[in-house]
């Protein structure tokens, strides 16, 4: 079953009020994909989702007014950025397919490139080889946070360390960046502990799972595809706070502020709520047909954005799959992701697979939402160096629809 949805020619020029002609100029444009439909009559398809959209843009000539009214709501594009397209249901960092990045490279090159525009075959030079320990302030502090899970660490420590990192408001391109190394690392160090290795996968895989040697590259993996996804609402809300000229650190602060609302990275707590009332694959209808009771809908299922199905979530799946196919904690989540499709036509989201991966590697409490704000940092921080160099602050305008001035 699939939820993508098509016209035929006539349906699709009568719902633009178009001629077949303009139809046909408009697919060989590139604005509606079509594809064949029955071979045998030489028919074919379009997608009426592209028809939508086009729709959308022809009201919006019409009346620009309405573009800025739906602008902040999967509307048209507010900013430019050269960092993340999405597009054709794939998801691109500086022209990379990041899966191919998520498959191929290290987290640390991908943050060179998300960074500096650049894929490098060694991040050495950006991030080299010296780890230090928690600054004693942070170590002190961190001693009263046992417990915590590593996602409310980041935020009482961040501060911390920003206090003694004079170089952070240092706002040049290059210096950002390095920034952003001590920040990754810091993050890294507060969720893994004092772990050895020299890369963040490592780091992390000592801290988290060090009996499972493949760990290390499933988590590498989780945070290439975390590390950005264009305006979402962390990194729209990182963005203005780097156009006010605050330093990297407060911009993380801010991002990850944003992420741990439950309509963001919190969707992951939504997840693990689901598959634990779930329970077993006896479990699964029972559980799907209570949230469609309440009207609810099945968390981690479904991304307005890939009507086709989110590729992250899919990748990340297939990756855990292939290295512990045995897996029981495993093997529950694709028996609901099987249920879910089969009744709903929903593909899996990234936060489906990080909480899969999550629950297969036996991470921390947390350990799903944490995947998600190292990667997601990593996209903060090339957000905030844009930003930085436009040297423009974020300022729009409210419609005012209140009360009228009066007089006392």
């Amino acid at each position: 079953m699939s939820r993508t949805h098509y016209f035929t020619a006539q349906e699709a020029a009568r719902e633009l009020g178009i001629s077949l002609p303009t139809l046909y100029a408009y697919v060989s444009r590139g604005l509606i994909r079509s594809e064949e439909a029955d071979s045998r009559k030489r028919t074919r398809r379009y997608r009426a989702e592209d028809v939508q959209k086009l729709k959308e843009r022809q009201a919006h000539r019409r009346d620009p007014a309405k573009v800025a009214e739906s602008a902040l709501h999967w509307g048209a594009p507010v900013l430019e950025s050269a960092i993340t397209l999405v597009a054709n249901d794939r998801l691109y960092y500086r022209g990379y397919d990041a899966l191919e990045l998520a498959v191929r490279c290290t987290v640390e090159q991908v943050a060179t490139l998300i960074w500096t525009g650049e894929l490098v075959s060694d991040p050495a030079a950006m991030f080299g080889s010296v780890w230090g320990p928690l600054l004693p302030r942070c170590q002190e502090v961190q001693e009263h946070l046992t417990g915590v899970p590593a996602i409310e660490a980041f935020q009482v420590l961040l501060p911390l360390a920003a206090v003694d990192d004079l170089a952070a408001y240092d706002l040049r391109p290059p210096v950002v960046a390095q920034t952003g190394v001590r920040i990754m690392r810091l993050l890294t160090t507060i969720a893994a502990g004092d772990s050895s290795g020299d890369t963040l996968g490592e780091r992390l895989r000592q801290g988290w799972a060090q009996n499972d040697s493949q760990a290390a590259g499933l988590i590498n993996s989780a945070l290439i595809l975390c590390a950005d996804h264009e305006l979402n609402v962390s990194s729209f809300t990182a963005r203005c706070v780097a156009s006010a000229g605050s330093t990297p650190y407060q911009v993380v602060q801010a991002g990850l502020a944003a992420l741990q609302g439950v309509k963001h990275g919190r969707m992951t707590d939504r997840v693990e709520a689901f598959l634990r009332e779930a329970s077993s694959p006896a479990g699964i209808p029972a559980a799907i047909a209570s949230y469609l009771r309440r009207g609810e809908s099945i968390p981690g299922f479904g991304h307005p954005l890939y009507p086709a199905g989110d590729p992250r979530g899919r990748l990340l799946l297939d990756q855990t799959a292939a290295a512990f196919p045995n897996s029981p904690a495993l093997a529950l989540t694709q028996a609901v992701a099987a249920a879910v499709f089969e009744l709903m036509g929903e593909y899996p989201t990234i936060d489906f697979g990080l909480v899969a991966l999550a629950q297969t590697l036996n991470l921390p409490p947390g350990g799903a939402i944490t995947l998600f704000a190292l990667g997601r940092t990593i996209g903060w921080i090339g957000h905030a160096i844009e930003q930085y160099q436009l040297d423009r602050i974020i300022r729009p305008r409210a419609q005012y629809i209140g009360k009228q001035p009066v007089e006392f």
